[in-house]
């Protein structure tokens, strides 16, 4: 008989580089030392982070099924993940049986791409958005520049992220960064028609942005959304809002695009009841969001006439395929873990270099993309943590990020190849595993002392070892090692008080 080799399927393409925002320019480390540089923005991000947190604790803490619902979120969206490819089908025969259209994309590329024709198709020059991270994902809006097609923000949040020529900082309050003066600047010097005496009035500002807006929302003929849902069962989307402008996308323009990532897929209509008391409660730490709105193919002669849906990929499908990092993709964008993240509180959103900020964007844009290198800016991002476990606690979803963090510290050294680190690593190893060598390394190491100084620390180091000093100082060694100390007389009698205490 002669043997076969049936080899193994290729992986699954991930996210293309150079289109959308999924990659930053710099390392985490590098873009994270020139926002520590600005006390503004964290002053901002800590103040509406505290707020935010207080007011999710007391709304979930009224619910005594809380941890339930957690639970019951979780494996709705496992199953999801466990048979997406039967849901995503019996979601595009839903959607085309009640009207709509439904396009495939296999990344970003394609998704412009198919909005764009369909934005064409319609003569219009102008669309209105709603708070999207999918087209931000992929770039949407500025690909739509590219081709003579205006793109209009109706989130006030995102409004002033695209007039301020800015990214967004966080998944839910994307200007968190910029403060009531700013924005006013903002408008005085970017938007149409506004009144040149305006103050930064919040009230004011908001006025401003509706009159602006309001004129969009009556004479622009296309929209585009993202969605916080699909239902496979019904083809139902749903998105939840706070201001009522996506509400006005929804409804008023006679074309509706929305663009959605394929992992977005729930079941059954049932399930919402779980994920609306999730949801709003872990983003805004509200009972319920002031809108959420819900739409299934087209209705004739109410709302829009053509209603199309873009099923995004763009890595999800790599993803997939990965057997711990897939569960990022239960991710329901509710910027929990963001809120409760140290390292986050202190950086913001812009060092991340990504749509996705924060714990989850640290392992969601990596698998998304992949770590293509050592110097992969998203090479870095699962590094930018400290591990101690908030996020997981506060996902409702009950995503272990720290535990696809380091999953994705290991994936990234298994794949950087030997270097300065793993030159270090080596050596502690080879000192660690020999009693003479680790004595002759202590002594060794005396010798901080004299570079410490009287300061009693160093702060500099040459290369490779400044990639420890640039961020941190290291104490100067003891006089005394663990092992001298305990034989002389000072250990001796603390041991000794030790014991006695312990016996009384």
């Amino acid at each position: 008989m002669t043997a076969v080799g049936l080899g193994l399927p290729g992986f699954p393409p991930r996210a293309p580089d150079g289109v959308g925002f999924l990659r930053g320019t710099e390392s985490f480390p590098e873009a994270a030392h020139h926002e520590l540089a600005n006390p503004q923005l964290r002053r901002n991000i800590a103040k509406a982070t505290h707020t935010i947190r207080e007011k999710r604790l007391r709304v979930t803490g009224e619910l005594p099924d809380w941890q339930a619902l957690r639970d019951t979120g979780s494996a709705v969206k496992v199953d999801t993940l466990n048979r997406l490819p039967e849901l995503l089908e019996q979601f595009e025969a839903a959607v085309v049986a009640r009207g709509g259209v439904v396009h495939w994309a296999a990344d970003a590329i394609e998704a412009d791409a198919i909005v764009t024709e369909l934005v064409e198709a319609t003569g219009s020059r102008e669309v209105i958005k709603v708070k999207s991270m999918a087209t931000q994902e992929i770039g949407l809006n500025e690909h739509l520049e590219s081709v003579g097609i205006r793109a209009y923000e109706t989130d006030l949040a995102e409004l002033i992220v695209q007039l301020g020529h800015d990214k967004p900082s966080h998944i839910l309050v994307p200007a968190i960064h910029r403060n009531r003066s700013e924005i006013r600047e903002i408008f005085l010097n970017e938007m149409d028609g506004v009144d040149p005496n305006l103050d930064d009035d919040p009230q004011h500002l908001a006025a401003a942005s509706r009159k602006f807006l309001r004129h969009k929302f009556m004479t622009v003929p296309v929209a585009v959304s993202g969605a916080n849902f699909g239902i496979a069962e019904t083809g139902t989307l749903g998105v939840v809002e706070s201001e009522g402008n996506g509400r006005m996308c929804l409804t008023l323009p006679q074309t509706l695009i929305t663009v959605m990532g394929i992992e977005k897929i729930i079941p059954r209509f049932a399930d919402l009841e779980v994920f609306l008391q999730l949801l709003p409660r872990s983003s805004t730490g509200e009972r319920m969001n002031p809108y959420t709105s819900m739409w299934t193919g087209v209705t004739p002669g109410d709302g829009p006439q053509n209603f199309h849906v873009v099923l995004l990929d763009n890595g999800r499908t790599a993803a997939l395929a990965d057997a711990i990092g897939r569960q990022a993709l239960k991710c329901i964008r509710c910027s929990a873990c963001l809120n409760v993240c140290p390292v986050y509180e202190q950086t913001g959103g812009h060092a991340y270099g990504s749509t996705y900020p924060g714990p989850i964007g640290a392992v969601l844009t990596p698998q998304l993309t992949g770590m293509t290198g050592k110097d992969d800016p998203n090479a870095s991002l699962p590094f930018a943590s400290s591990l101690c476990g908030a996020c997981f606690d506060a996902c409702p979803v009950e995503i272990d990020i720290p535990s696809l963090l380091i999953e994705l510290r290991h994936q990234k050294v298994e794949h950087t190849g030997f270097g300065p680190e793993a030159a270090a690593m080596r050596a502690a190893s080879i000192a660690m595993s020999s009693a003479t060598r680790f004595a002759l390394a202590q002594k060794a190491a005396g010798l901080g002392r004299l570079v410490a100084g009287k300061k009693g620390t160093i702060s500099t180091l040459p290369p490779p070892l400044s990639g420890w000093t640039d961020a941190r100082d290291i104490p100067a060694p003891p006089r005394q090692t663990f092992r001298q100390w305990w034989k002389s007389a000072e250990g001796r009698a603390a041991i000794a008080e030790a014991r006695a205490e312990a016996s009384s």
